[in-house]
């Protein structure tokens, strides 16, 4: 499996001739949408940067909500969660995605507003092995609130993502700040992850920050 990140909220998963795409922008945003022709592409949220869903090349399987999904031999499985801390009454509904792959399980936060997840919520997430977090605060979860959920999923590999990306419209807080609320040092980041099942850490949670590939 190869993890590529091109900012915001948006990754492209390769496994052999298999493309899945979360969250890429739409045309309509101030981000440039990525030109991968991708086979899945989900969206957690309906906002032009992250509902690019007819943006990429191909002609993928489309998902865009809360349910269960198999698609191109994918079990998906998309849970509601809150875009805000007042039960979406602020910025509306997000869905969290769970994707199994080469017997990886991967989870996207999409949009995710609060650290607030009820037990329905992470019962449906299941033992996650690849967690995808937001961090930059705003109007999705901060340094702190991030570290929480962390904690609370304990996934054995977080890839942070949704912070602040210098020369860019990506504001908020920096992926440092997150680092530092984990209580890591020294961390540098990658183009990519590649990893196999038997890559994953046994013990703890691993923390992988990816360059991210944006067009400015």
């Amino acid at each position: 499996m190869v993890i590529t990140y091109y900012g915001l909220s948006c990754f492209k998963i390769e496994s052999g001739k298999l493309t899945l795409a979360f969250d890429p922008p739409s045309k309509d945003s101030d981000l440039k949408p990525p030109r991968f022709s991708a086979d899945v592409v989900l969206s957690s949220l309906n906002h032009p940067r992250h509902n690019g869903l007819r943006e990429l090349p191909g002609e993928p399987f489309l998902i865009s909500g809360p349910g269960e999904y198999e698609a191109r031999g994918l079990q998906i499985s998309g849970t509601p969660s809150f875009h805000d801390k007042e039960s979406g009454n602020k910025r509306g509904l997000n869905t969290i995605y769970t994707v199994v792959m080469e017997d990886i399980r991967l989870c996207h936060l999409g949009d995710l507003g609060t650290a607030e997840l009820d037990a329905e919520a992470i019962e449906a997430m299941g033992e996650i092995d690849i967690l995808f977090i937001p961090s930059g605060g705003e109007d999705v979860l901060d340094p702190e609130n991030a570290a929480k959920v962390i904690n609370l999923i304990e996934p054995k590999i977080v890839i942070p993502m949704q912070y602040a990306i210098s020369k860019s419209s990506i504001k908020g807080a920096k992926v440092d700040e997150l680092l530092d609320e984990l209580g890591e040092k020294g961390i540098k980041s990658e183009e990519k992850l590649t990893i196999k099942r038997k890559e994953l850490p046994e013990d703890g949670t691993k923390v992988v920050v990816l360059e991210p590939v944006i067009s400015l």
